[in-house]
């Protein structure tokens, strides 16, 4: 049974880092998104240099650890005379990482969208953005829903590499309290805890809208 005085003697330390880690996962969320969408875009568009410039950025980044990207920022960075904290860092790394992922998972969404529903948009006057904006995109989200929830999910998870970098998160400060109490079991599950908070909500979100546009759709 754990000691949950290890949970009341170091609430205040525990929320600090819980409220820090919603701080970072809903940036690092906003942000994946919209560049996830943004690259999405690009590996799909008809101009070659974008294309190649959106593959580049989704092989490279989802093949290497994200431990590895957020290094590039804590300890690259200052090499140019750009000094960031931790928790911008490790954010910022956050969100370059996951947008990859987000990317992948729109560009299968918008190819589910017949082509001649762009084609449809463009012969109306729509501009190509416009045609994405107005007809494809909206269609697209609906379907990678489920997918989409899933990144957001382990984007919370990953937060924790913020720890690795002194970011104040929930694992930064659960370092902390179990060195001081010498009860690592009872202070990791706590923070399993706090975690199942944060993500499970996320999940049931999720579901609501998915079966929410499963039947207006």
């Amino acid at each position: 049974m754990p000691d949950f005085s290890i949970l009341t003697d170091n609430f205040d330390i525990y929320l600090e880092g819980f409220l820090n880690t919603i701080y970072s996962s809903v940036i690092a969320l906003i942000g994946s998104f919209v560049l996830g969408t943004v690259i999405a875009i690009f590996r799909i568009s008809s101009v070659k240099p974008l294309r190649w410039l959106g593959s580049v950025y989704v092989e490279f980044i989802r093949n290497i650890p994200l431990l590895l990207v957020v290094f590039v920022f804590f300890y690259g960075l200052p090499s140019l005379g750009v000094t960031l904290n931790g928790f911008v860092c490790g954010t910022v790394g956050l969100t370059v990482y996951t947008a990859s992922f987000i990317a992948e998972v729109i560009r299968a969404g918008i190819r589910s969208v017949p082509r001649g529903q762009t084609e449809a948009a463009q012969a109306t006057g729509l501009t190509y953005v416009q045609a994405m904006r107005y007809i494809v995109l909206p269609q697209a989200v609906k379907i990678v829903i489920p997918p989409l929830s899933n990144q957001f999910i382990n984007l919370v998870k990953n937060s924790s590499v913020l720890s690795v970098f002194a970011g104040l998160d929930l694992m930064y400060f659960a370092d902390s309290v179990a060195s001081s109490t010498l009860a690592t079991f009872d202070t990791y599950i706590f923070v399993a805890l706090f975690y199942l908070a944060l993500t499970l909500p996320l999940s049931y979100m999720a579901l609501h809208f998915e079966r929410k546009w499963a039947r207006s759709g």
